[in-house]
C-alpha cells in the first residue's frame, strides 16, 4: 500500500511541475513576441518607429562628463554623482548632504550659482 501511495504523490507532483512549465512558457512566449512585448522594450521596429509629425521618438538622455554641483561649486564627476531634477533640468551634487540643501530651497541656490559664475567659485559649506 505504501508503495502505490508514493508513486501516485510522485505522479501529482510532476502533473503540478509540468502545468506550471508550460503556463510559464506561454507567459514568457506572450511577454517576449506577443502584446507584452511594447511593455518589455521588444516591440517590432522600435527603433524606427516615428511619431504623427514625423520626427523619431527614440530620444536619449546623454549626462555629460563633469558637472558643478550648485551648492558649493565643486565640479563633480556625473557618473559618480547624486543628482536631482528640478524645473525640467538636471543637477549633479558632490553628496547626498548638498542634495538635500538643494531640493529644500532649490531657488535660493539656483540665485546663487549665476552668482558664483560671476565671481569664480565658492567654498564647499
Amino acid at each position: 500500500m505504501q508503495q502505490p501511495v508514493r508513486a501516485m504523490h510522485k505522479e501529482r507532483i510532476m502533473e503540478a511541475i509540468i502545468y506550471f512549465l508550460v503556463w510559464a512558457g506561454l507567459i514568457l512566449l506572450m511577454m517576449r513576441f506577443g502584446c507584452g512585448a511594447h511593455v518589455m522594450g521588444h516591440g517590432h521596429n522600435s527603433r524606427t518607429k516615428q511619431s504623427e509629425g514625423g520626427s523619431n521618438t527614440d530620444l536619449r538622455w546623454i549626462a555629460p562628463e563633469s558637472a558643478i554641483d550648485p551648492v558649493c561649486g565643486i565640479t563633480v564627476h556625473t557618473n559618480a554623482a547624486k543628482s536631482a531634477v528640478h524645473d525640467g533640468h538636471v543637477f549633479y551634487f558632490c553628496s547626498r548632504e548638498c542634495r538635500e540643501r538643494f531640493e529644500a530651497a532649490p531657488d535660493t541656490y539656483l540665485n546663487q550659482e549665476s552668482a558664483t559664475l560671476e565671481t569664480g567659485g565658492a567654498v564647499h559649506g
